[in-house]
């Protein structure tokens, strides 16, 4: 019988369109935010990732996690851990923490002994996945928009409120009170009646929206029909918005852009091609202009430099002196739900 091997984990897909997970930029784990590792038997297990630098539990109290088919549980690290058992004709022990809990494929000849002690070697990396999953799912639920009149979404950053106003036709943003302002210095115009994108600091209370969505709908309009108008809503704008910071940036770059899409990936925020063509992600709109600001300057910056190297991070700092912040930002807050 084959000696059990040292257990692998994949590198991170990054949101952009670098691979490394060292490079700088957001990642996820694997493109449906699925952690995955499998036993290979010749490879070392990679030094970066050994056990020293796998992360427990963040919880000391005892939690449970049980995948809704669980085969067997164990304790992992006094953690109980239903997981799930597949057989199969794979050569390697697999490993794959989903939003449903932990799933376990191994070859037939390996004995639950054997596939036991393989998880609870790697019981640190296998709880910290489990966590994640179960806080993204947390986030997810509570960022899920309930399509009604009064649901808020985030638009450049600021809570929109959405009402419902049959007299009219399509969707105007608006300030307080109706209020048509022109939107301060730096921040991207709106399509629409001429609403501020963002009102003036004396107007605003700390946690209540300022602005408001009129959508040309209904009081009885189904939530489907408010989730398209809105997202069509928030499409148009994207690219007006789009079109507009990569022009302010390719000039201060010094490069040319010769062709910009959306896209709806669920793994990149941005791309770009040594053509000059630069697809974005529409959904960055719902991120403060210092964010949207970051990935055009990332995905321009490629037209100089189609690396992750020093030179490239050199070109991005150039025009975006402090872009760290707006990346953080990127990697840790949390979008609504849009389905």
């Amino acid at each position: 019988m084959p000696n059990r091997p040292t257990v692998l984990f994949p590198e991170q897909l990054s949101l952009f369109d670098e691979a490394p997970p060292s490079a700088p930029g957001p990642t996820v784990d694997a493109a449906a935010g699925v952690a995955q590792a499998s036993t290979q038997p010749p490879v070392p297990r990679p030094s970066a990732l050994t056990p020293a630098a796998v992360v427990a539990a963040p919880s000391t109290a005892a939690i449970e996690f049980r995948h809704p088919r669980t085969h067997r549980d164990l304790l992992l690290s006094g953690h109980r851990v239903g997981y799930e058992l597949r057989r199969s004709r794979r050569r390697s022990i697999g490993f794959v923490v989903a939003a449903e809990g932990l799933s376990v494929s191994a070859p037939r000849w390996v004995g639950v002994g054997e596939i036991e002690g393989a998880l609870r070697e790697k019981a640190g990396w296998i709880l910290r996945k489990l966590q994640e999953q179960r806080e993204r799912a947390a986030r997810l639920d509570a960022a899920r928009v309930d399509w009604r009149e009064g649901a808020t979404i985030p638009f450049l950053g600021e809570p929109v409120i959405l009402l419902l106003d049959p007299r009219m036709t399509g969707a105007d943003l608006c300030g307080p009170h109706g209020a048509a302002r022109r939107p301060p210095e730096g921040v991207p115009h709106v399509s629409g009646r001429p609403c501020a994108v963002l009102d003036t600091a004396a107007d605003a209370l700390p946690g209540v929206p300022r602005l408001t969505l009129h959508l040309g709908l209904p009081q009885t309009a189904e939530p489907e029909q408010i989730r398209d108008a809105v997202q069509s809503w928030l499409q148009r704008q994207a690219k007006r918005i789009f079109e507009e910071r990569c022009a302010l940036f390719a000039q201060r770059l010094g490069v040319r852009m010769t062709r910009l899409s959306l896209s709806s990936a669920a793994t990149r925020w941005g791309s770009a091609s040594a053509d000059g063509s630069i697809r974005l992600n529409w959904r960055l709109v719902h991120f403060g202009v210092p964010v949207i600001d970051y990935v055009v300057t990332h995905e321009l910056a490629h037209l100089r430099e189609m690396n992750h190297g020093p030179a490239f991070w050199d070109v991005v700092r150039a025009a975006l002196p402090d872009f760290e912040e707006a990346r953080g930002a990127l990697r840790h807050e949390v979008l609504p739900v849009l389905d």
